[in-house]
């Protein structure tokens, strides 16, 4: 058939994949990009919006059309928990599929990442030792015990997770994760992976008004600070601590937090659960974004009360993070959320998800009538960048619009 009897698209495929890497911001310390770097996070970003969009809905329709009726044919049953609907997709090729690619874009944008930044590692942390020796902001603890949470684990498939130092001085972990991140959410954090901060600043504004007004604030779990920036610059009068276990990370924040003209957050390394270097009542605002279900069971208890601990009256907590399991939720969503547990390094997403945050808040000695819940989705130029509150696609655990739980402590 010749070019002129061909049926015309109608119209215009319109675009929605993520936007060029090159549009990324490029802070002071940023690690340096060429070409082929470039070209090989376009394409993870790519093949993970890929994967989220196009393929994942065929494993939904693979388990209504297969999985499930298997399984009440066998069972005679329906399914009782999302551990059971796990267990039945894995027999599945479709979700087989799904997994297999999921990790390894996973697998090699960590590979992309320390290639990125172990090429460039003497010129990176000389930046960054330069503008950190000598700046109080920074507090490490040489004597610092890894906590086994953070110790055993490299979470995400992030070689030697936040806190490994393969040279004194070294910052190419922390690099990685900020270099890479935008390939696996495929840019809808914004220029600076920071749009998550932006809309919890933007919620708090909103949330509480012109009346609140904090004068202390303290992340824990910050890692490099790139949501807990946002929140210092939105208030400028405040004194900001973010705490970590990894001084790599800090390091690497202050150093970023420098060039990005913020001046009012002091990087401490320590234990989050167990803050006693800080007096009781000392902080406005205590908040954490997707850090809970990077700590044990064991462990959260003894953050909320600390938290509870470190709050003065009148002051709030809130903790952001993916959603919940509630029984409200379908078990073949809660089998996917699930995955990052079981294939992507991150386990104590499962049981986090699973627990009663609320009745932990009351056990830290909140008060039922002041619990806090809301929503947030990052804050990004739009002209650029994806915007999730505008997006209908669901990418499992991934997706930039979170749950909001805190509570306020009475006055």
């Amino acid at each position: 058939m010749a070019d002129t009897e061909r049926d015309p698209r109608s119209e215009p495929i319109e675009y929605d994949g993520p936007p060029d890497y090159r549009v990324v911001g490029r802070h002071g310390v940023y690690p340096e990009t060429n070409h082929d770097e470039i070209a090989r996070f376009n394409f993870l970003a790519q093949m993970n919006r890929h994967l989220s969009t196009k393929v994942m809905p065929g494993v939904g329709e693979a388990f209504e059309a297969r999985v499930e009726p298997a399984f009440k044919k066998t069972k005679k049953r329906d399914f009782e928990s999302r551990h059971e609907v796990r267990k039945a997709l894995l027999e599945d090729p479709m979700f087989q599929w799904w997994s297999a690619l999921r990790r390894a874009t996973m697998e090699t944008r960590q590979q992309a990442g320390r290639w990125v930044t172990l090429r460039q590692a003497d010129e990176l942390n000389a930046k960054v030792g330069e503008l950190t020796e000598g700046d109080e902001r920074l507090v490490l603890d040489p004597k610092f015990k890894q906590p086994r949470s953070t110790d055993a684990i490299d979470h995400h498939c992030m070689p030697g997770s936040y806190h490994t130092e393969l040279v004194p001085g070294d910052v190419t972990g922390p690099a990685n994760y900020d270099a890479g991140i935008f390939a696996t959410t495929g840019g809808m954090l914004g220029r600076y992976n920071d749009g998550g901060g932006v809309a919890v600043a933007e919620w708090v504004k909103q949330t509480f008004g012109d009346d609140f007004k904090p004068k202390r604030i303290l992340d824990i779990g910050a890692g490099l600070g790139h949501n807990v920036l946002p929140i210092a610059a939105a208030f400028p009068e405040a004194e900001v601590i973010a705490v970590d276990a990894g001084a790599p990370m800090l390091r690497y924040g202050l150093a970023r937090a420098k060039t990005m003209g913020i001046e009012n957050v002091t990087f401490i390394q320590d234990d989050v659960s167990d803050l006693s270097r800080f007096e009781d009542e000392s902080f406005d605002w205590v908040q954490s974004t997707m850090f809970l279900h990077e700590t044990s069971y064991k462990t959260m208890p003894m953050i909320f009360a600390e938290t509870q601990r470190l709050l003065k009256p009148g002051g709030i907590v809130l903790h952001v993070e993916q959603p919940q399991y509630a029984d409200t939720m379908p078990l073949f969503e809660q089998a996917m959320r699930d995955w990052d547990a079981f294939y992507n390094n991150e386990p104590f997403w499962t049981k986090m998800h699973e627990v009663d945050l609320d009745e932990w808040m009351k056990t830290a000695g909140f008060g039922d009538n002041h619990l806090i819940h809301g929503g947030v989705a990052a804050v990004v130029d739009k002209d650029v960048f994806p915007d999730a509150a505008d997006d209908d696609s669901e990418d499992f655990g991934r997706k930039a619009a979170w749950h909001v739980i805190g509570a306020k402590k009475v006055a």
